[in-house]
């Protein structure tokens, strides 16, 4: 029993990040911490960003959840810092690799949920400055991105589309 409550603990965790990332993103990362997160909308030189310390800022309560909750034996406390790092690896996957291609290991995708998640991101992206900004989340996809790929698929059904001309 106490591993089924862990688990939904954990899940539960990970789902409320979507919405303490969304609001992180809009009010803080847009906000305050702008000098941080600006190079990722106006684009620098370089591998790293400055807003690639973001990971860190959520690496650190992970971390701190999950020592005190097993040395204290607190369960609970230990599956909300995995729920924090399960959330931060599935950041990392979507947003670092699927959406910017940091690494090139999932690309042309033509699964519906990756492109309405690249289509919404591409559209947050299209603001350069930290005002006017639309789509803070990163799993959740509004609706309207999801039927704007929906329709570009029945436009492009059966016809044969290329990435880029052959030479």
């Amino acid at each position: 029993m106490t591993w089924l409550f862990f688990l939904l603990v954990l899940l539960g965790t990970f789902m409320a990040m979507e919405a303490i990332t969304w609001a992180t993103h809009k009010w803080v990362m847009h906000g305050f911490l702008w000098y941080l997160h600006k190079d990722h909308h106006q684009v620098e030189p370089g591998f790293f960003e400055k807003n690639d310390l973001f990971f860190v800022i959520f690496a650190i309560p992970s971390m701190l959840f999950i020592m005190n909750g097993m040395q204290k034996d607190m369960w609970w406390l230990a599956a909300i810092g995995f729920g924090i790092m399960a959330y931060g690896f599935a950041y990392f996957i979507v947003h670092d690799v699927i959406i910017h291609q940091r690494f090139k290991w999932f690309s042309r995708s033509k699964n519906t949920y990756v492109r309405a998640i690249r289509w919404a991101h591409k559209m947050h992206h299209k603001h350069l400055g930290k005002h006017d900004g639309e789509s803070f989340g990163m799993l959740y996809v509004h609706k309207k991105y999801w039927e704007k790929v929906q329709r570009d698929k029945k436009l492009m059904a059966g016809k044969k589309v290329e990435y880029a001309p052959e030479s």
